[in-house]
């Protein structure tokens, strides 16, 4: 593993946090475009962010969805038609986004520092500062089940792929990316071992191996919004998901949905700026904004993703409903963090395309 992404499993293994919309504006006023991903993600980031920013700026934000902002920003910028100012991108994409040179670099400086006076560089989490994007949330992949269509209590990673145990169908991200790394983890491997064992062609086989267990079973998502829909209209008794789509429909929508952390993956998205962006002074202003300590965990008021600042952390209360307490939600809480595995960006932008190209010929046999 690269040193870069030990520092970042440390830091988010050890730190437990304590806790498409459009805005209007003015006539006459500069717009941005911001890319998310929709759902309940984007509207924490309207409230939290959007309209705070535009009622202090006057600036208006056009919010735009896509199920993965990478390929859009990086499709734009290829083209020289650039009309997104600023996307929320997972990690190994900003990584990659900025290694192909199709990023703007961003000036860290522009960064304000905590109420505390502590700089911005040692208030955010390590790994959450790059050369071209800026952190926002930790958030993890889990999975999650519907406690009226299941027959027990699933506890552990390998009870997802057990039928026998748990019959019914399986939603699965239409991805390589952590879909790999739950299968070995499914099939015994410890978490500290996954990423190792996926750099050989052994391990590799073995993913695919254990995925074949229940690939009659599987029905596949794109978009962050579907598994709580699967789950909720019984297509799916369990599905991987986004923690944080599973909170809002749990706790804000009230459906009987029920999350396993055993075999997490965390992960940081981050805000980025594609190169040739027509609002980059703008684009850099909302980032600033929208990074504070007091936005970050205003966002943590909307879903239970973890804000990348410390001292964020003791701001986060509860939920927006007034009486759900956050911190035992985020992925970050340390009863969460048993048997969680942190994405090694740097193997997925090594490995992203091949592994992706065997999981699509997967797919097809």
């Amino acid at each position: 593993m690269g040193e870069r992404h030990m520092k970042l499993k440390t830091a988010l293994l050890t730190t437990v946090f304590v806790t498409g919309a459009s805005v209007a504006f003015a006539d006459g006023h500069s717009e941005i475009t911001v890319m998310s991903w929709g759902g309940a993600y984007t509207k924490s980031q309207v409230e939290a962010y959007h309209k705070p920013f535009t009622e202090e700026f006057g600036i208006g934000i056009n919010s735009v969805d896509s199920d993965n902002p990478a390929t859009p920003i990086k499709a734009q910028v290829e083209a020289g038609n650039v009309t997104v100012d600023v996307a929320d991108v997972e990690f190994s994409d900003a990584v990659r986004l900025c290694d192909e040179g199709l990023l703007e670099e961003i000036d860290l400086s522009i960064l304000p520092d905590a109420p505390d006076g502590t700089s911005a560089e040692d208030d955010f989490i390590e790994g959450a500062l790059q050369d071209c994007a800026v952190a926002n949330i930790v958030w993890s992949t889990v999975y999650a089940y519907n406690s009226e269509n299941v027959d027990g209590t699933p506890t552990t990673i390998a009870d997802f792929f057990d039928l026998e145990a748990f019959p019914g169908n399986r939603g699965l991200r239409k991805s390589a990316k952590a879909t790999l790394e739950m299968a070995l983890m499914a099939d015994g491997v410890p978490a500290g071992e996954v990423y190792d064992l996926l750099d050989t062609e052994e391990g590799v086989d073995r993913a695919f191996a254990k995925l074949d267990t229940i690939k009659d079973s599987i029905v596949w998502w794109e978009a962050g919004a579907q598994p709580p829909q699967l789950l909720a209209d019984g297509e799916v008794v369990m599905s991987t998901a986004y923690n944080g789509r599973i909170f809002n429909a749990a706790v804000a929508e009230g459906q009987p949905l029920e999350v396993v952390w055993d075999g997490q993956i965390l992960d940081f998205d981050l805000f980025v700026i594609p190169k040739g962006a027509p609002n980059k002074e703008e684009a850099l202003k909302f980032i600033a904004f929208s990074t504070d300590t007091q936005r970050l965990a205003d966002q943590a008021s909307w879903i239970s993703y973890g804000p990348a600042r410390r001292s964020s952390g003791e701001l986060v209360g509860l939920f927006n409903d007034g009486k759900t307490e956050m911190a035992p939600h985020m992925p970050t809480a340390e009863a969460n963090l048993t048997n969680a595995l942190v994405n090694n960006f740097e193997f997925w932008v090594d490995n992203d395309a091949e592994l992706n190209e065997r999981f699509n010929a997967w797919l097809s046999q």
